[in-house]
């Protein structure tokens, strides 16, 4: 247990892609503040990503294929939501697995997650664009906001939450008494 959270911890400390980039000259003044909030800059850069994927994919399906907004929010849903979890768990939550059924246990909590905003988003866009006929593009583009922070709370408080040194692991010999 405790080299499992000694395992997590050097992970923290390992070096990615953005630590390099911050400190490239001009960059570096601004080392401080982006360790201490690097996951919420970093989700905040793949969310940013992730709402351009489900925004144009959305709008793509409308306008070149001629889809149903409803159709066309769950194509973009599924896309964005794919891009989101491979990030999310990489970069910005850290949240690397042991095997091929955590692996699925973290995607199917984070899926699930992600299946509260969508219906959320799904309501949304039901009320404004096919009821009140608003432009749809700019109802998703609004609803996103609401489904970012949401996201957010749901991956960093349920999906990615960093286990307590104390807290037992599951499907172990010291669990299951």
């Amino acid at each position: 247990m405790i080299m499992e959270q000694n395992k997590i911890d050097q992970n923290e400390d390992i070096e990615d892609i953005f630590d390099k980039i911050m400190k490239l000259p001009g960059l570096r003044r601004f080392w401080d503040s982006y360790k201490k909030y690097k996951s919420v800059l970093l989700y905040l850069f793949f969310g940013g990503l992730t709402t351009l994927i489900s925004i144009v994919t959305f709008s793509v399906c409308i306008r070149a294929y001629d889809l149903n907004e409803h159709i066309a929010n769950t194509i973009s849903w599924i896309a964005a939501v794919t891009f989101a979890f491979l990030t999310n768990r990489k970069w910005v939550f850290r949240a690397p697995t042991k095997g091929a059924k955590e692996f699925f246990i973290q995607a199917r909590d984070f899926y699930g997650g992600r299946l509260v905003t969508y219906f959320i988003e799904e309501i949304i866009i039901l009320i404004f664009v096919t009821i009140l006929h608003l432009n749809e593009d700019l109802v998703k583009i609004s609803a996103q906001f609401v489904v970012l922070v949401l996201n957010y709370v749901i991956s960093k408080l349920f999906v990615f939450r960093k286990k307590d040194a104390s807290e037992p692991e599951k499907n172990t010999p010291d669990s299951r008494s």
